[in-house]
């Protein structure tokens, strides 16, 4: 099994973060603990520690054994007092990586972002984000102009819009991977980023 990301978001964030130490993530929509897990590698190579939020509760047990290093929050992503969760556990308000990654046409993907907005992104920034967008499936509820929006005004770049994943016979556009300039060095993103909507593959080799 592939105990490393679907679409290298690991080895992205790896890049960017040049093999940190002790970083920290929040990874909203984990799913299994480590295939096709974006925050495994981290955790597993690097000692990072996160909070993981998964509203299926079949992986909980999992979570207690695979990622003992991280908090299981069992809820859906909608629900979670983020800000509490990470005050409580002290997170430094400078964090590595966020990951969303939800349902688009459920609108949990905007209503997530929005509540994150809303109650942390004022006192929390992160580094890199992955954040899934399924916009070859459609543009539910305005999901990708909205999260740009939001991402842009608290001044993340858009280091990578619309990048693609191999599916179902063809090449499909789902994420955009953003940094901080704040938190990261730009002058290594300035080298990478691009306005073309590439494949993951192609992204790797950048780096």
């Amino acid at each position: 099994m592939n105990n490393y990301s679907q679409s290298g978001q690991d080895l992205f964030v790896e890049f960017v973060t040049k093999g940190k130490k002790n970083g920290f993530f929040v990874e909203i929509g984990s799913n299994h603990p480590s295939v096709h897990n974006n925050s495994f590698l981290l955790e597993k190579k690097y000692s990072w520690k996160g909070l993981m939020v998964e509203y299926d509760k079949s992986f909980e047990q999992s979570y207690k054994i695979s990622r003992p290093n991280s908090i299981h929050e069992i809820n859906d992503a909608r629900r979670v007092n983020y800000k509490e969760l990470l005050d409580k556990n002290n997170f430094p308000i400078n964090i590595d990586y966020l990951q969303i990654d939800l349902d688009v046409d459920n609108k949990s993907t905007l209503d997530t972002l929005l509540l994150l907005n809303n109650t942390i992104f004022d006192k929390y920034k992160f580094a890199t984000i992955t954040f899934e967008h399924d916009i070859y499936r459609g543009n539910y509820f305005n999901t990708q102009n909205i999260s740009r929006k939001i991402f842009g005004d608290r001044g993340y770049i858009l280091a990578f819009p619309n990048v693609s994943v191999h599916w179902e016979g063809s090449y499909k556009p789902f994420e955009d991977w953003y940094v901080h300039p704040d938190l990261v060095d730009m002058s290594l993103i300035n080298r990478i980023k691009t306005t073309e909507s590439l494949n993951w593959e192609k992204i790797i080799q950048k780096f």
